[in-house]
């Protein structure tokens, strides 16, 4: 996986479709799923509103480069809707829809499930800070 926008919502498809299919065996990843989505959902939204205030700090500070900004807001913006986008579909999915979208969840499996955890896991901001607070 090479880290770009496409190939984490294909990750977090295919966990979302692991906990479905497993379900039946553990009530409890019923919850986990949900829970997911709606951390994946506040992710999106929290990492907007920063770019874009991180923009107005730049832009206040610089002011010229505005038309740059704005088309960078703009990109910020319309990639934010297409992760929301996606996680609106998946939540909307009935589950007797959701057997016909499966994206190659056969291969994954308990290890598999885990492994995608764990690097969904490292893309976050207290992940990635984390050798920062330890040295703190």
């Amino acid at each position: 996986v090479s880290g770009g926008e496409d190939e984490i919502q294909q990750l977090q498809k295919a966990l979302l479709d692991y906990l479905y299919e497993n379900t039946e065996t553990d009530a409890s990843l019923v919850f986990s799923r949900k829970f997911y989505i709606a951390q994946w959902f506040r992710d999106t939204t929290m990492e907007t509103e920063k770019a874009i205030k991180s923009q107005k700090d730049e832009d206040s500070s610089e002011g010229t480069h505005h038309a740059k900004d704005v088309e960078t807001t703009g990109q910020i913006m319309h990639r934010a809707e297409s992760r929301k986008t996606f996680l609106r579909n998946i939540i909307k999915t009935a589950p007797s829809q959701f057997s016909t979208l499966k994206l190659n969840s056969d291969t994954v499996d308990y290890e598999d499930a885990c492994l995608i955890v764990r690097y969904l896991a490292s893309m976050r901001p207290f992940a990635q800070s984390f050798d920062i607070y330890l040295t703190q």
